[in-house]
């Protein structure tokens, strides 16, 4: 009885040991994640090992997945489609629900562009692929214009930054909290947002070597951050103080942000897919994507009761 009771010990003594071993790479943008989670105390008592990893938009985010660098990551449904029409090897594990007043085209506040249809003939700064570029298309499609009725100057947020403060393009169509920060900063003005006209979906995306290979890091990761989400509708000052320190930005730039924001994570359902599907669809009258994905391919529902969980944390 004894020796049961001494060899089941040094066996989970092992698999403790091993689980403490096993790293989780994850991206993030701008401490999305990492900020909310650390404001929660959900990353106190993890028994992995986490590696944040830091990208500027998701773009380059999926590239660093698609290569083997980062094992998940946070990204919007507009460059997923762009990553997985491209055949980068990626899943969405887990939905990320916003309210869509955060992506945005935004003008400086003397402009003399007042609405989207004073756009027309202008120069948009946004990055490819990005929401900020579905957001675009889409506003186009709504007003019945081709995409040829304005510029759209392909850059990444640095860049764009620099074009759209120096006057080389007249807009900026961008996402949070690049939003934000323009608006509390710089008095920037919001010309249209997304709300009614895009599905405003964001991913938990993973390579589907980490679904196979680390699925219990995973599962446990996703738990965590939907109960740091659902402990931050209700404690956006703490997670705003963080997020503020974090990026070294001033605290009423994320308490814009996440006051209007209400981010959630919520299990892929039809309605994620059928969002998914008018993304790709957009994406794929527009020409961005030369094949027309079927979005139940490329989402991983296996992931819903580890983020029904979440919020029992």
């Amino acid at each position: 009885m004894m020796r049961s009771l001494l060899i089941a010990g040094v066996l989970l003594s092992a698999m403790a040991s091993t689980s403490a071993q096993t790293t989780l790479r994850v991206g993030d943008q701008k401490g999305n994640s990492q900020a909310v989670m650390q404001a929660a105390g959900v990353l106190k008592d993890v028994p992995y090992k986490i590696e944040w990893k830091e990208f500027p938009a998701a773009a380059p985010l999926l590239e660093a997945l698609g290569a083997g660098a980062i094992d998940t990551g946070l990204v919007g449904d507009a460059p997923f489609t762009f990553a997985a029409a491209a055949n980068v090897p990626v899943k969405a594990i887990g939905t990320i629900r916003q309210s869509r007043d955060g992506l945005a085209i935004l003008v400086p506040r003397d402009s003399k562009i007042h609405s989207f249809e004073d756009l027309r003939g202008k120069k948009i700064a946004t990055g490819r692929g990005s929401i900020g570029h579905q957001l675009i298309l889409a506003a186009l499609e709504a007003k019945g214009w081709s995409p040829s009725d304005v510029q759209i100057v392909f850059l990444a947020p640095s860049d764009a930054k620099v074009a759209y403060t120096q006057g080389s393009v007249d807009a900026w169509s961008t996402w949070e909290p690049y939003v934000s920060q323009e608006e509390v900063l710089f008095r920037s003005v919001r010309v249209i947002t997304a709300e009614g006209i895009t599905p405003g979906l964001g991913f938990q995306v993973a390579s589907p070597d980490a679904i196979r290979d680390k699925r219990p890091e995973l599962e446990d990761f996703l738990r965590r951050l939907t109960a740091a989400r659902a402990w931050s509708l209700s404690n956006v000052g703490a997670y705003a103080e963080t997020w503020g320190k974090l990026m070294n930005i001033p605290p009423a730039v994320p308490l814009n942000w996440l006051s209007r924001a209400k981010i959630h994570v919520a299990p892929i359902d039809d309605s994620v897919v059928a969002g998914e599907q008018q993304t790709i669809d957009l994406y794929f009258r527009a020409g961005l994507i030369k094949q027309k994905l079927n979005a139940a391919d490329i989402v991983d529902r296996s992931f819903s009761e580890a983020i029904g969980k979440g919020t029992g944390l």
